[in-house]
C-alpha cells in the first residue's frame, strides 16, 4: 500500500507544470479585453517605482533582452509583463521593446478582468 502512495506522489510531482512567479506584487489594472494566457512564460513584472524584477531579484530594462533571448533558446515561450498601475509607461515601453529585439514574438501585458 506504501509503494502506491509512493509512486502516486512521484507521478503528481513528475507530470505537476511549475509556474515561475515573478516575486513582486503589483497592482494590475483592469482590462475588459483579458484572456487566459499560456501558464509556460516568461513572467517580468514592474514595480510603482519602475523596478524590473524577473524571479525576485531586480535585472533592470537592460538586463531584459538578454534574458529574454536565453529563455527563447530553449523553446519560443510568449513573455508576460506584469506592469503595476502606478508604473511609468516610459519603463513599460522600453522592457516591450526590449523584448521584442531580443526576439520574442508574443509580448503581452498582464491585466485584471473587471469584476461583474
Amino acid at each position: 500500500m506504501l509503494d502506491c502512495v509512493f509512486i502516486l506522489l512521484i507521478f503528481f510531482i513528475v507530470t505537476t507544470t511549475f509556474v515561475e512567479e515573478t516575486g513582486v506584487e503589483v497592482d494590475k489594472p483592469q482590462a475588459a479585453s483579458s484572456v487566459q494566457l499560456e501558464k509556460t512564460s516568461i513572467l517580468i513584472a514592474i514595480t510603482a517605482k519602475g523596478e524590473v524584477v524577473y524571479g525576485g531579484r531586480e535585472i533592470g530594462a537592460g538586463g531584459v533582452q538578454t534574458l529574454v533571448k536565453r529563455m527563447i533558446q530553449k523553446e519560443d515561450v510568449p513573455v508576460i509583463i506584469q506592469a503595476d498601475r502606478e508604473a511609468a509607461a516610459g519603463v513599460l515601453v522600453r522592457v516591450i521593446d526590449e523584448a521584442k529585439l531580443a526576439g520574442a514574438t508574443k509580448v503581452s501585458i498582464a491585466s485584471l478582468k473587471p469584476r461583474a
